[in-house]
């Protein structure tokens, strides 16, 4: 495959050498007539045109277009209008694109898509911005409860209402029959009230587990909130969620993610510290295989799974290969090194301003976890590891280096999820290692107003969020939303990472880390695709790959890239309308 991709590319670049003028508008545009040999057989015509737009590709060979070709589901050739129309039967359909801007179809990088979806349908505290407010939608949900079941949700933010932590208190007097747990949003911490900590058995008594902490009040009582592999103390009394509710969040999250443009996902599954790393095999049959089968699959996901379980994905991808089918591809392995910023939890060098004593969690044993990583990058299977704080991206780095070294050159792609707080020097080492930076713009949002509290005034505007300075180091940005720590919603963090405005806020935060809109839009097509070797099918509007576009609702290319607002007017994947804002008003 690879040499098929040479040719196209050589092909491509004889051609564009021959090409004199461009074709339409101030854009190069270009029909590539040999590609028509290669992709077209016989007298076989498109099943669809896209024309009269402008069409960015994310291939940098041939980056604007007017029209393209689609049949079967792939991309047969783009050019200009004219240069399609041999493609055009009687029962060829035509999209008008009336001037609008399309784009590849987004791959976020970074999902819990079916965790996603069940919070969709649990008590909502994304948000909220007051104690009272909290303490009422808590009241509200578990109104219309049975006594004994558990009360889920999360989302909440205590940045948002000053930073005081909410504690059981808070809630035990509106739910003294209900069991009550109320993750973070940023899946680190979370309250448990004290119906809840009775039945986990967690008392005064209880020891912190490694890479993990219960927060205790002055007494030295529990206060309610568990942080990292702490909170498996809860969780493994919370009732396993039923293979129909699952089914049901992958749904629900699936048109979600296309009302945003969102056509592939990079889904790192219910796996967090403390959780059970069997969870995520359990989606992949009961879910993800149920969907594919019953032809209810509507996104593209990319699945990844516990560090501990590599044997496992190794003998799956040696029976069945990575592509499970057009919308199941099998990604690698996930690990974490560290927790959050918001639960002070992130690994960092120095200690934190506001807690002068802890230098946050190391959450894994990390002889273990270079084992791990060494074994599975040995069965040719991709690495991914969670690291937030300076000091956890360091020691990944460094592991990284370390494996690489052992097992010899190969087309590893390493990755690490987050990338939020980096030493000075650790941004070139991405680039100088080849390590992927999956990071999640929005997440500055949530952390510009507090970071500086947790890490002084120095720490949080020199090493915060750094896309500019790893971009400058060749390394390569992938884009994703973490939701639904963060909303799933790319055009939004396209914004954030060309402004870098939170709200209420004037200026940008660290305006010299924002980058161009090109840049932000290949993190979020092409580069997210590279980063889970998805870019052979999808990635970018290239001929020979899957239809996936999304129809955008400015008309102006310059004023896109001026004020990086737009709304997605339709999503397209393989070619087929899986969403429209005309059919979904109301």
């Amino acid at each position: 495959m690879n040499k098929f991709r040479l040719l196209l590319s050589a092909t491509a670049v004889v051609l564009l050498a021959a090409a004199s003028s461009p074709l339409r508008n101030k854009f190069h545009t270009y029909f590539f007539p040999s590609l028509n040999l290669i992709w077209l057989r016989g007298e076989e015509l498109a099943d669809l045109v896209v024309t009269n737009g402008t069409i960015y590709t994310s291939d940098a060979a041939f980056p604007f277009v007017d029209s393209m070709a689609v049949r079967g589901g792939r991309i047969v050739r783009i050019g200009s209008h004219s240069s399609l129309q041999d493609l055009v039967g009687s029962e060829t359909r035509t999209l008008n694109l009336q001037g609008r801007v399309v784009v590849p179809g987004f791959i976020d990088s970074h999902v819990h898509l079916i965790f996603g979806g069940l919070q969709m349908a649990r008590v909502k505290l994304r948000g909220v911005s007051r104690k009272d407010h909290f303490v009422n939608n808590v009241r509200e949900a578990v109104s219309n409860m049975q006594p004994g079941s558990w009360l889920l949700g999360g989302g909440w933010n205590n940045d948002l209402w000053g930073g005081e932590l909410p504690m059981a208190s808070w809630i035990d007097d509106i739910t003294p029959r209900n069991p009550v747990w109320l993750t973070r949003m940023d899946g680190h911490m979370g309250l448990a009230n004290s119906v809840a900590l009775k039945l986990a058995g967690i008392s005064t008594n209880t020891v912190d587990p490694d890479g993990g902490s219960v927060v205790r009040n002055s007494n030295g009582e529990p206060s309610g909130l568990l942080i990292d592999s702490a909170m498996k103390l809860v969780l493994s009394d919370i009732p396993e969620v039923s293979v129909d509710e699952r089914r049901e969040a992958l749904l629900r999250a699936s048109n979600h993610a296309l009302k945003r443009g969102v056509t592939t996902v990079v889904d790192f599954g219910r796996y967090f510290p403390g959780v059970s790393p069997e969870l995520s095999w359990e989606d992949l049959s009961d879910v993800y295989r149920w969907a594919d089968l019953s032809g209810k699959m509507k996104i593209r996901v990319c699945l990844y799974f516990p560090m501990e379980t590599w044997t496992r994905l190794q003998e799956l991808i040696k029976q069945s290969g990575r592509k499970l089918s057009q919308w199941i591809f099998l990604g690698g392995m996930k690990s974490f090194a560290d927790g959050s910023l918001g639960s002070n939890s992130a690994l960092l060098h120095e200690p934190y301003a506001d807690e002068p004593l802890n230098h946050g969690l190391q959450v894994a044993d990390m002889d273990m976890l270079y084992n791990m990583s060494l074994s599975s990058d040995k069965a040719g299977l991709q690495v991914a590891v969670h690291a937030i704080g300076d000091r956890a991206n360091d020691l990944i780095l460094d592991l990284y280096k370390s494996v690489a070294s052992e097992n010899g050159m190969r087309d590893r792609r390493f990755r690490i999820e987050h990338a939020q707080h980096l030493a000075s020097g650790t941004a070139a080492r991405f680039g100088e290692q080849q390590v992927i930076a999956s990071v999640q713009p929005d997440h500055l949002l949530d952390d510009a107003g507090s970071a500086t509290k947790k890490l002084g005034i120095e720490r949080a505007h020199g090493g915060s969020y750094l896309f500019n300075s790893l971009l400058a180091g060749n390394a390569q940005l992938a884009l994703g939303s973490d939701w639904p720590v963060a909303e799933i919603n790319p055009l939004g963090s396209i914004k954030t990472a060309l402004k870098r405005v939170p709200p209420g806020w004037e200026n940008a935060w660290i305006s010299s880390e924002c980058i161009s809109l090109n840049d932000a839009l290949n993190g979020y097509t092409i580069t997210a695709a590279r980063a889970c070797f998805l870019d052979e099918d999808v990635g970018s509007l290239s001929p020979g790959k899957m239809a996936d576009f999304v129809v955008l609702s400015v008309n102006s290319w310059e004023t896109f890239a001026s004020e990086a607002s737009a709304s997605v007017d339709a999503t397209y994947v393989g070619g087929l309308e899986a969403y429209s804002k005309m059919l979904n008003k109301g």
